[in-house]
Formats: structure tokens, C-alpha cells, sequence
């Protein structure tokens, strides 16, 4: 009878380290915008549009260009009817997106599909900021010419990730994300042109849940608990 006790008592702390280790590792969403919802009503002229609700979570998009004739659309996204598009790009313009905070929250990462019409910008960055004012470059990179979500479009299909932005864990207050055109070449290597365009979709905001302390505690038991049972029986 000792022997089956003490064999639940470890079997049930296991079972706790694995939920706590199984909770740690799991991303959790905790903002996506599709366009599926905000597509529709994505249409007119200035110089900026937004904000735009994710489907998922909390938190806003933008749409920020220089030239007051940029014209703000939903056409086709990546596998879905709608995304975030616009043309009369220029060097500095970008899509944003904020999130509210990151409390109780660590290994910050992004994804999102971009692609863009043959005369639209080719090249950009991807930064952060947490005060609105200084942003951080993650990475910069280029679309390509290529496969297209649409017959009209004449650039590839960009999966984009940039994982585990650990300056963002546990930040309590506004996050800001920023994908900004860095010149004026565009995907096919001449000049972005006024009617070029620039499409993003499924912007993609993951992080993974901080163990609360009781949760490490728990861990540290049962884990005591697996070394007493073997001395005990080693």
C-alpha cells in the first residue's frame, strides 16, 4: 500500500511538470489580422488609413504613406479573399500594427505573407518599437518576382517569421510593428511606380506564457519528490 501511494504521488507531480513544461513551450496568439472582416471597408485615398481590428486578440493596424494619392485596398490575400494592400509607395511608407502589451508573456514572435505588383517596392524592413518614436530594425529583406496570389500580381509570395524578440517579454504597454519600405527599386528591378502596389496579409503575433511562480513551485516539488522515491528505492 506504501509503494502504490508513493507511485501516485509521483506519477501525479510528473503529470504536473509536463503540464507546466507542456504550457511553457506552447505559443499562444495574441493578435492576427486576416482582413477577413476589415477588407470590405479598406478603400479610399490619403495619406493614411486605419486602424483595422485583428480577427483575433487586441490591438490595431495602420496604413501610413506620404503621397495623399495613395489609393487603400482589399484585393485577394494569401489563400483568403481579402488583404491590406496600396500603391504610391515611397522610401519610409509602411504598414504598422500594435498590440497592447505583452504581460505574462515571453518569446515575442512575428509572421505575416507579403507580396507586391512588379512595379511595387521590392525592398523593407522590419522593425519595432515600444514607445512609438525609436524603432528597431529585426531584419530587412526583398520580395521576388514569381508566383502570385492573383493573376495580376507580379511578385512571389513572401512568408516572413522573425522569432523570440526577447527585448518585447513581459513589456506592459503599447507595442508597435512596422513593415517600411526601404527604396524606390521595385520587384522587377526598375523604379517603384505610382500604380505599383504592396499587399500584406495574415499578420501574425505569437508569444509563449510565462509560468506563474506557484506553476515553478510545483515543478520543484515534483521533481524532489522523483529523487526521495529514488533513494528511497534505488
Amino acid at each position: 500500500m506504501k509503494r502504490i501511494t508513493i507511485t501516485r504521488f509521483i506519477l501525479a507531480h510528473v503529470s504536473a511538470v509536463a503540464l507546466v513544461a507542456a504550457s511553457s513551450a506552447w505559443a499562444d496568439t495574441l493578435a492576427q489580422w486576416t482582413f477577413e472582416n476589415s477588407g470590405p471597408s479598406i478603400a479610399g485615398t490619403s495619406t493614411t488609413f486605419g486602424p483595422i481590428a485583428p480577427e483575433v486578440g487586441s490591438g490595431n493596424a495602420y496604413g501610413v504613406h506620404a503621397s495623399a494619392s495613395t489609393v487603400w485596398s482589399s484585393p485577394v490575400g494569401n489563400g483568403s479573399p481579402e488583404s491590406f494592400s496600396a500603391n504610391n509607395w515611397s522610401v519610409n511608407d509602411y504598414f504598422e500594427f500594435t498590440i497592447p502589451s505583452t504581460v505574462g508573456y515571453k518569446d515575442v514572435s512575428i509572421s505575416y505573407d507579403q507580396i507586391g505588383s512588379a512595379t511595387g517596392p521590392r525592398d523593407f524592413s522590419f522593425t519595432y518599437s515600444t514607445d512609438g518614436s525609436i524603432f528597431i530594425t529585426v531584419g530587412s529583406y526583398q520580395l521576388t518576382s514569381g508566383v502570385s496570389w492573383s493573376g495580376t500580381i507580379g511578385g512571389r509570395p513572401d512568408q516572413l517569421s522573425f522569432l523570440n524578440i526577447s527585448a518585447l517579454d513581459n513589456w506592459n504597454g503599447t507595442i508597435y510593428f512596422r513593415v517600411v519600405d526601404d527604396s524606390t527599386t521595385s520587384i522587377n528591378g526598375g523604379t517603384v511606380a505610382a500604380g505599383g502596389t504592396g499587399r500584406i496579409d495574415n499578420f501574425t503575433v505569437t508569444a509563449t506564457m510565462i509560468p506563474e511562480p506557484s506553476a515553478l513551485a510545483l515543478v520543484g516539488l515534483g521533481v524532489a519528490g522523483l529523487v526521495a522515491f529514488r533513494r528511497r528505492n534505488g
